[in-house]
């Protein structure tokens, strides 16, 4: 086992102890959700989830669980840190986030607790790299209260048809309008760019759809500024959930598969910009 070196007295003063066999599985997940410069971690027995925030109008989530790493010991209920996000990738990228088949950097992150630095052994080759990096109090992140239970539209799609649509819609529109209904359209993407009004249906039939569930014809519209964040998101993943509540809040989930085929979810949530009647 990699950087297995460490003695256990070590690793008793430490509250958090992940270790990954390939830094890369971390990585890739973190890459999907950075917009902006400061995440919130949040660590349980249960593994890692980490949050990054845009003006209280975008919320994003990486849950990374814990039988992902090779070891997680945690020693509190609950371990809790904010971190520069774009420090931490370029940390865990040092080696030059290797491509090369059966050449990955190993990777045991460290966090001693409140005030304390978070420590990044990496290990490629041989080579042992200590990054320690600063860590503030967590903000409290935003509550969007969005609960399954106020869910009224729903579906899953192959994230293929996603990124078609994507490609084909106008992305010079202000806003991504989605409508969701239990007759025709069903599921409608729109925008309104310098090109004109685009539109892309897809029936509740279709291959690309997994899951088709709407209760109530529903119209809103989100700030694609906000939207674009979630593409990195949409480009690593297999499947897609999209999901509004009552209010038009809007929870986009994606399933991503790593490396080693293990699933790793990022989910994303957008406050509406407009109601459309």
């Amino acid at each position: 086992m990699p950087l297995s070196t460490q003695s256990q007295a070590d690793d008793e003063q430490y509250v958090l102890v992940a270790s990954l066999d390939n830094a890369r599985c971390l990585s890739n997940i973190l890459k999907a959700i950075t917009f902006k410069d400061h995440a919130i971690f949040s660590a349980t027995p249960n593994g890692l989830k980490v949050t990054v925030e845009d003006s209280k109008c975008l919320q994003a989530n990486a849950f990374i669980q814990a039988e992902i790493f090779q070891e997680f010991t945690i020693r509190e209920d609950l371990v809790g840190f904010q971190v520069n996000l774009t420090v931490l990738l370029d940390c865990l990228n040092i080696f030059g986030g290797s491509t090369v088949p059966g050449v990955s950097t190993a990777l045991r992150m460290c966090y001693r607790g409140y005030g304390y630095p978070l420590t990044l052994f990496l290990e490629e080759g041989g080579v042992v790299t200590v990054c320690k990096i600063n860590t503030q109090e967590p903000e409290e992140p935003i509550d969007f209260e969005f609960c399954s239970t106020n869910v009224t539209n729903k579906v899953i799609l192959l994230s293929e048809s996603l990124k078609e649509a994507f490609s084909e819609l106008d992305m010079t529109s202000e806003v991504l309008q989605i409508t969701m209904s239990p007759s025709q359209p069903y599921f409608r993407l729109s925008t309104f760019g310098n090109s004109g009004n685009a539109h892309y249906d897809y029936p509740k039939d279709s291959d690309m759809m997994e899951l088709f569930r709407c209760t109530k014809t529903q119209t809103n519209r989100y700030k694609m500024s906000l939207l674009k964040p979630s593409t990195k998101a949409l480009a690593l993943s297999c499947k897609v959930s999209v999901r509004t509540d009552s209010r038009g809040f809007l929870s986009l989930q994606y399933l991503v598969r790593n490396d080693d085929g293990q699933i790793c979810f990022v989910e994303f949530y957008c406050c509406p910009d407009e109601e459309v009647e």
